[in-house]
């Protein structure tokens, strides 16, 4: 049966994020609008939905579950993040905005096509479908972490929570655009630091210690050592995470859209404090999950260690409190998939739409292909995400790898290398993309290191090389 509680709370949550939607609609005016908000968000508001359309249902399902199952070890990850992170919003976040304003581009595509000057639209052609592609499985990682909540809280099958999830997130990003995206992110950013820090929290009072709430794992081999059993290849290929930051074009659209370049550093304070605060929480929900679950005489089998926080949260509060704790992991789903949502529909409506199809559209017509396309792109993740069996930390971390890799080492040059030119931003992007295809492919002996860091090492090479061989060719032999 359902709580009333918590389904009262989760009605009361989706009908505020469907009013913020409406809210953003009416101050939505034209094309930059939709896609980067008119260049007006705060410090804050950057920080915070940086940070929740980055850490999605990952942080509340995917890493409290890694850890629950193998141990601290899985910190692994966090650390690499942490450290990737901080260097996107140092060195990236400023050129990266005063570029992207001085060439009045409103999309990741839009950047390359005026850095490099491209006049075949290549560049934009390849940008635009290596995003289709890699936020498809990033939607749909996210679509299944709604749908694993909403049947596990409401009984529901599972293509109904699935139908669900989609229909709330699509209706308030349809309408509202990246204002409704930024601010909703805000809140749920808001809401998933304050459910990670609670549960933790409450098991330490349930157990009367801290020590009997993250050792009872002691007694499995190596569950509270970050080395006993991880080898080097697996400790780098988990810190490798943090190279794909420079490439997540849904990250990347916050720093565009600040206000003024200035407020950047203020927003690194804020989005870097709580990164830790959350990624932090979250570990520790994962350990002192074990203990209690483990004291309770109810540790949870293989298959469900993705739900950890799910069953933790309603076995330690009452039905209000869990609906609101519960309601923080559709918070975290929501932001990251609006934001994937946003950023694929910039790619089809102004990338290809506006390039391709109809060069002489107008800003209207582009907000409702815009607002039709991310319809389009979630009926697509919709039915990616119909296998009940999929992991959400799997589908991340493929979409992730091909984002970074397609798209970070290009990010990089092109703002510290004056010499980079369009071959060389070609060549980079399709060798990230096909190398993280095809070494998912080859998984075993060294392959089984993530794929994203020979990605990116590859595709450096492959711009620095497209860059200083076409540069020799006489520039009339150059394709325009």
């Amino acid at each position: 049966m359902i709580p009333v509680a918590s389904l009262t709370t989760f009605l009361v949550y989706i009908l505020g994020m469907l009013a913020i939607g409406i809210y953003a609609w009416k101050s939505t005016r034209d094309i930059g609008d939709y896609l980067l908000g008119g260049r007006r968000l705060g410090p804050w508001v950057t920080a915070l939905s940086a940070g929740a359309s980055d850490m999605s249902g990952w942080l509340l399902l995917g890493l409290p579950g890694a850890v629950y199952a193998s141990g601290i070890g899985e910190s692994w990850i966090v650390i690499g993040l942490v450290i990737g992170a901080w260097c996107n919003w140092r060195f990236v976040a400023r050129p990266l905005r005063e570029r992207t304003a001085a060439f009045d581009a409103v999309t990741l595509p839009d950047y390359f096509d005026a850095r490099f000057q491209d006049h075949s639209n290549l560049l934009r052609l390849v940008s635009a479908l290596v995003v289709l592609v890699f936020f498809t499985f990033y939607a749909a990682s996210g679509l299944v972490a709604g749908a694993r909540l909403f049947s596990s809280v409401f009984g529901m099958s599972y293509t109904l929570a699935l139908v669900a999830g989609a229909v709330v997130i699509v209706s308030y990003t349809a309408i509202g655009g990246f204002l409704a995206v930024s601010w909703t992110d805000f809140v749920q950013g808001t809401m998933m630091a304050f459910a990670l820090t609670a549960v933790p929290v409450m098991i330490w009072l349930e157990l009367g210690s801290v020590e009997a709430a993250i050792t009872t794992g002691a007694e499995l081999s190596g569950y509270l050592s970050l080395f006993e059993n991880y080898s080097p290849l697996v400790i780098v290929s988990l810190m490798a995470w943090g190279l794909g930051y420079m490439g997540q074009p849904h990250i990347l659209v916050r720093f565009m859209a600040i206000r003024d370049p200035a407020l950047l550093d203020e927003a690194r304070r804020v989005g870097m404090s709580w990164m830790l605060l959350s990624t932090v929480a979250a570990i520790l929900v994962g350990l002192t999950g074990h203990a209690y679950l483990a004291a309770q005489g109810q540790p949870l089998a293989a298959e469900n260690t993705e739900k950890i926080f799910i069953v933790l949260t309603q076995l330690l509060f009452n039905p209000w409190i869990a609906g609101i704790l519960l309601a923080a992991i559709l918070a975290a789903v929501m932001s990251t998939i609006d934001s994937q949502l946003l950023v694929s529909s910039s790619a089809l409506s102004e990338d290809l739409y506006r390039r391709w199809i109809r060069p002489q559209a107008q800003a209207r017509e582009l907000v409702v292909i815009s607002r039709l396309t991310v319809v389009l792109i979630a009926v697509v993740a919709f039915l990616v995400a119909l296998d009940p069996e999929s992991r959400v930390l799997s589908l991340v971390s493929y979409a992730w790898a091909g984002l970074g890799a397609s798209f970070g080492p290009v990010v990089l040059m092109s703002l510290y290398w004056p010499a980079m030119n369009r071959f060389g931003a070609l060549a980079g992007m399709i060798v990230g993309a096909l190398t993280v295809v095809v070494w998912k492919q080859l998984e075993g002996s060294i392959f089984d290191l993530y794929e994203l860091l020979p990605a990116f090492v590859m595709a450096l090479l492959a711009i620095i090389l497209g860059s200083v061989l076409s540069s020799k060719v006489p520039a009339q032999s150059h394709i325009n």
